[in-house]
């Protein structure tokens, strides 16, 4: 049983994008789903890909396709989980931090579903602050 499925996410990409792979799988769930999705349009992967057998299979597979430029140098540069199980981040939308003045982007649960900081902001809604990217 895993307690911490977004820590996972946030491990699995981190470590894909260290070793230069160009995928990564993760089991998916809507939350995670949402997540990769705000991720995919903010331009910090290239896409994203649900995998499952059938239309009632409830498990699958979420194939992430990560971003390189230049070089091979990642788009990602760092990712960090700031609410936890053991420890809630919340925030209102006027307290709503940004992410190295708006190059990153913080991902917020709020009650209009997953947001990035800067929709959190002008929906003018707060919520929990599940993670950082930049």
């Amino acid at each position: 049983m895993m307690t911490d499925p977004i820590a996972d996410l946030l491990t699995r990409v981190r470590n894909a994008n260290k070793a230069r792979h160009r995928k990564v799988d993760v089991t998916p769930t809507q939350l995670k789903i949402s997540i990769v999705d705000l991720w995919a349009k903010a331009g910090f992967i290239k896409n994203y890909k649900l995998y499952r057998q059938s239309p009632t299979d409830k498990t699958g597979l979420l194939r992430i396709y990560l971003k390189y430029v230049g070089k091979n140098q990642p788009v990602i540069q760092g990712l960090k989980r700031v609410s936890r199980p053991s420890r809630r981040v919340y925030v209102s939308h006027s307290k709503m931090p940004k992410v190295l003045d708006g190059i990153g982007m913080a991902v917020v649960s709020t009650s209009r579903g997953v947001l990035n900081d800067k929709l959190a902001r002008e929906h003018k809604v707060g919520g929990e602050l599940l993670c950082t990217i930049w």
